[in-house]
């Protein structure tokens, strides 16, 4: 346990001690290779990304995965292995697994459920090579291990995915993944960690019952109201972020609440990121796409100097880490 303090207190000095906007990687290098699996991670760390995300759902048998959805059936071949294994509405979800049975789906390059196409084509082939479902616990002995090996450290992110959703199902998602954390040495203020997620109650919930003391990001989605009652349109406000400076360190909007085109495709920044620095908060919009570029915007060029130069950013997801930090190299 001392070595492993030791281990994040040496991440936090390298970590304060670098400059400018992070590059995180969004399901790692998920540009390149299917998202959250460890070559993704892998290439991602290679890449130099400042943090890696880990989405995080629960299996039946209460580990924590590495997994965006709580459904799994778009991103690995479970209609296939485990047909019978479908709820009601069509869709399997991943707390109705084990371990082991998630450790036999094949994942894939995400795919569209009814298509069977990908989602993105011109990346990774959907049903080539051969990857698998990670624990949170495999992922950070993995991430310690590069961080050792290569004597460069990148932090994670990980996202509490829906935790009312398995508190419905009979499963505590914050009860699960913060222990671990913790034994990690993720769980201090200036480890090399962000917490996120979308429901405001629960992150509430994991300051006050939990005593959390790293740091952690309210995500914010598009629409004005989350899933879980999470009044978007109030806390975008100037009034709304002063009040949610106690709980959190920073908020990651999608890129259309930070930035906006013109009909010439300029950058216009908009008010939010000024208003949440105001309030002490950072910015880590998302996602930085190539292959998917907002509306109105040109080139991957004009995207990354919107968001870093107009609207002053503090970091962004990306699922091309090597391209969102050689623009950021090339400008420091």
């Amino acid at each position: 346990m001392i070595r492993t303090a030791i281990f994040a207190m040496s991440l936090s000095a390298s970590l304060a001690a670098s400059t400018g906007p992070l590059t995180i990687a969004h399901r790692g290098a998920s540009g390149y290779l299917p998202e959250h699996t460890l070559p993704a991670k892998g290439l991602a760390h290679g890449q130099g990304a400042d943090f890696l995300e880990q989405d995080l759902v629960l299996s039946a048998d209460n580990v924590p995965v590495v997994l965006h959805d709580i459904h799994i059936d778009t991103v690995s071949d479970v209609a296939r292995r485990f047909p019978e294994r479908k709820r009601s509405d069509g869709r399997f979800y991943a707390i109705d697994f084990t371990v082991v049975e998630l450790k036999q789906l094949r994942l894939s390059e995400r795919f569209q459920v009814k298509t069977g196409r990908a989602v993105f084509p011109k990346r990774f082939p959907v049903g080539e090579g051969q990857f698998q479902v990670v624990t949170l616990e495999e992922e950070l002995q993995f991430v310690r291990g590069l961080n050792r090996s290569t004597g460069r450290n990148a932090g994670i992110y990980p996202e509490l995915k829906q935790p009312s959703w398995h508190r419905a199902e009979g499963k505590d998602l914050s009860a699960a993944v913060l222990p671990l954390l913790r034994t990690y040495g993720y769980d201090q203020a200036g480890s090399a960690c962000f917490v996120q997620c979308f429901e405001l109650s629960e992150i509430q919930r994991i300051r006050r019952d939990f005593a959390w003391q790293g740091r952690m990001v309210l995500l914010i989605e598009s629409d004005d109201t989350g899933a879980d009652g999470t009044d978007y349109r109030k806390l975008c406000t100037a009034e709304g972020l002063k009040g949610l400076a106690p709980w959190v360190n920073g908020i990651g909007p999608p890129m259309g609440r930070v930035l906006a085109w013109s009909a010439t495709g300029q950058p216009i920044a908009l008010p939010l990121t000024t208003q949440a620095h105001e309030a002490g908060l950072l910015v880590h919009p998302y996602t930085v796409r190539s292959d998917d570029l907002p509306a109105g915007c040109l080139s991957l060029e004009d995207l990354h100097h919107g968001l870093f130069q107009s609207a002053k950013v503090d970091g962004v997801f990306t699922d091309f880490p090597d391209l969102t930090r050689s623009w950021l190299q090339q400008r420091r």
